[in-house]
């Protein structure tokens, strides 16, 4: 059996409710570029046996996708990816992965767990955003 594209987890501390943690992870996947038009989505059945769910969160998870125009269901077959959300920037994303390890590294080397640099990132993120708002 091929290896699925993407492999879903869930956050309880993320305050997200379960299906939209898997749509959150599917744009973000389209965003990166590490699922493309056509690819397929792991089935209903795949993600219930990996995550423990139930199979009408992931229903509702792939629904609001095919709403959002990203996916398609194919009655028998599965549901695939429709739409690209990657931008023209994706060049870029290599070294600034890279470099945003080194600045994990180096958070980690001053002290930090994963909780507090999640903290730190996002609301050092939201204050920039609201600068550039601004």
């Amino acid at each position: 059996m091929e290896e699925p594209l993407i492999e879903f987890h869930l956050d309880s501390r993320s305050g997200l409710s379960p299906y939209l943690q898997l749509v959150q992870q599917v744009r973000h996947a389209l965003r990166l570029g590490l699922l493309r038009e056509g690819d397929q989505l792991p089935t209903v059945k795949e993600v219930v046996a990996q995550l423990a769910i139930n199979a009408n969160t992931v229903l509702k998870a792939y629904r609001e996708l095919e709403h959002e125009g990203l996916v398609a269901a194919r009655p028998g077959v599965g549901t695939f990816v429709t739409a690209r959300l990657a931008d023209t920037s994706l060049a870029a994303h290599g070294p600034l992965r890279l470099e945003l390890r080194r600045w994990l590294a180096k958070a980690r080397r001053a002290g930090l767990d994963d909780e507090s640099i999640e903290a730190l990132f996002i609301t050092t993120f939201r204050s920039a955003a609201e600068e550039d708002i601004a």
